[in-house]
C-alpha cells in the first residue's frame, strides 16, 4: 500500500474504496468537515449496498461511529461521561482485581500446561470491564460476545452477516426490556432513561439506542483483546524487549504504546464519505460520494513516519505517535480505558509469570479471518516450564 502511494482504490469485498494509509493526509480527511462518516447521507450507493454487502452493519447501524456534524455532537455527549477522567479512575481498582482474579485461576493449572492467554486473559478482561459498565450478566456478554465476533469477522457471506445482526439486534432488544423493566447504575440503564425520559426521542432514537449499545459491547472488548494478545506476542518473539522493561529502559506504558502502533488493533475501518470532492496531492480526487478507507495499520508503520525501521516492534522508540485510536472528532472515547487494562495486564501477567513462553513458533499464531480486527484466533503459551514446583497459595498447595 506503500507503494501505491497515500490513496488507493481497493475493492473490499464487492465495495471500491479509497484506502488511505498516508498518515498525514490521512489525518487531513479524519478532521475534515469534506468527509462523513454517514452513508445515508453521503453515499450514493447506500441504498444498493446495505442489502448485498456483508459488512452493511458497519455503514448501516446508527450511532455516533455512523453520525455527522450535529448528530455525531449529540450522540457523543451521551457517551462521554461514562469514559471521564473520574470514572477510569474509579475503575483502576476493579480493573486490578480483575487482572488478579484471572491469573488467579491460571496459576492453578499444572506447570507446563498450555493455555490460550488470548481465550483466558485478553477476552475475560475487557468483556468483564465492559460489562460491568453496562450492566451485564456473564451469562448476556457470553452470548453478545458470539455475535459481535461474527460482526468483526470478513468471511461471511451477506446472508450470513444478515442472520448475525438480526440476532444481534434481538439480545439488545430483551437487554433494553430487562433493563428497562428493572434499571441499574449503569450505563445501559442510563442511555434508556436518556431515550425515555424525551417523549419525542428527541435526545436518543430507538435505533440509536441499539447502535449505541452496539458500539460499546463491540469496540468495549475487541480491540483491547486485540492489543492484549499482540503485545503479549511481542515480548515473548523478542525477548530483548521484554528486558527493556525489567531493566527499566521503558515502561509498561511504552510496550502499550508502542503495540498500538506496531499492531493497530483494528487494520482497516469501513467506511467514510467524501461529502464533496477531494483533490490528492497527486492529482488525483476522490469524487463526490466515493467511499474512503482508514487503513490505519499502514499509517502506523509508514516509513515517512516513524523511519525505515517502522515495520519493527520497539517498546524504547522515542515517538509514540500512532492512529490506533483514530483522530479528530471520532476518537475513540475508550482510549484511557483500553490503555489502563493492557498495561494493568501485561504488569501483573509477567510478574506473576516470569518464565512465560510461547507454546508454537510464532510463524504459527493464525491472524484472525477479518481485514478489519487485528489479533490471532488463539495465543498458547506456557506459564511455567514442565516439571516445575507446584504452585502455592495462601499456604495450601494447590493441585
Amino acid at each position: 500500500m506503500h507503494a501505491r502511494g497515500a490513496a488507493t482504490p481497493v475493492d473490499i469485498l464487492g465495495v471500491t474504496a479509497w484506502s488511505v494509509c498516508e498518515p498525514g493526509l490521512l489525518k487531513q480527511l479524519l478532521t475534515s468537515p469534506a468527509v462523513s462518516k454517514d452513508g445515508r447521507a453521503h453515499w450514493p450507493a447506500f441504498a444498493a449496498a446495505v442489502p448485498t454487502w456483508p459488512l452493511a452493519l458497519w455503514v448501516a447501524v446508527e450511532n455516533m461511529f455512523t453520525a455527522y456534524g450535529s448528530d455525531h455532537r449529540r450522540l457523543r455527549r451521551l457517551v462521554a461521561p461514562a469514559f471521564s477522567a473520574r470514572r477510569i479512575a474509579a475503575l483502576t481498582p476493579v480493573v486490578e482485581d480483575l487482572v488478579t482474579g484471572i491469573l488467579d485461576d491460571l496459576e492453578a493449572l499444572p506447570p507446563g500446561e498450555v493455555v490460550d492467554l488470548r481465550e483466558r486473559l485478553a477476552y475475560p478482561l475487557p468483556i468483564a470491564v465492559i460489562g460491568r459498565m453496562l450492566g451485564l450478566s456473564p451469562a448476556r456478554s457470553s452470548g453478545l460476545r458470539t455475535v459481535v465476533d461474527r460482526v468483526f469477522a470478513t468471511t461471511l457471506s451477506a446472508e450470513e452477516a444478515t442472520a448475525n445482526t438480526a440476532v444481534l439486534y434481538r439480545q439488545l432488544d430483551e437487554l433494553i426490556a430487562a433493563k428497562r423493566a428493572a434499571p441499574g447504575d449503569d450505563m445501559t440503564s442510563l442511555l434508556i432513561a436518556a431515550r425515555d425520559e424525551e417523549g419525542d426521542g428527541g435526545s436518543l432514537t430507538a435505533a440509536e439506542l441499539r447502535g449505541t449499545l452496539v458500539l460499546m459491547i463491540s469496540a468495549g472488548y475487541e480491540t483491547t483483546a486485540n492489543v492484549i494478545d499482540h503485545a503479549v506476542t511481542s515480548l515473548l518473539t523478542d525477548p530483548a524487549q521484554l528486558e527493556h522493561v525489567r531493566a527499566g529502559r521503558c515502561g509498561w506504558d511504552d510496550v502499550v504504546e508502542e503495540t498500538l502502533r506496531h499492531e493497530s488493533a483494528v487494520k482497516h475501518l469501513p467506511l467514510r464519505f467524501a461529502v464533496e470532492d477531494i483533490p490528492l496531492p497527486d492529482g488525483r480526487t476522490i469524487r463526490a460520494g466515493e467511499a474512503i478507507l482508514a487503513s490505519y495499520a499502514a499509517a502506523n508503520r509508514h516509513p515517512d513516519w516513524h523511519g525505515e525501521d517502522a515495520d519493527r516492534f520497539d517498546a524504547t522508540r522515542t515517538s509514540k505517535d500512532h492512529l490506533a485510536f483514530g483522530h479528530g472528532v471520532h476518537f475513540c472515547l475508550g482510549a484511557p480505558l483500553a490503555r489502563l487494562e493492557v498495561a494493568t495486564a501485561l504488569r501483573q501477567l509477567f510478574a506473576r509469570f516470569p518464565e512465560v513462553r510461547l507454546a508454537v513458533p510464532a510463524g504459527e499464531l493464525r491472524p484472525l479471518p477479518t481485514l478489519i480486527s487485528n489479533g490471532h484466533v488463539a495465543l498458547p503459551v506456557r506459564l511455567r516450564p514442565a516439571g516445575g514446583p507446584v504452585p502455592v497459595r495462601g499456604g495450601q498447595r494447590v493441585v
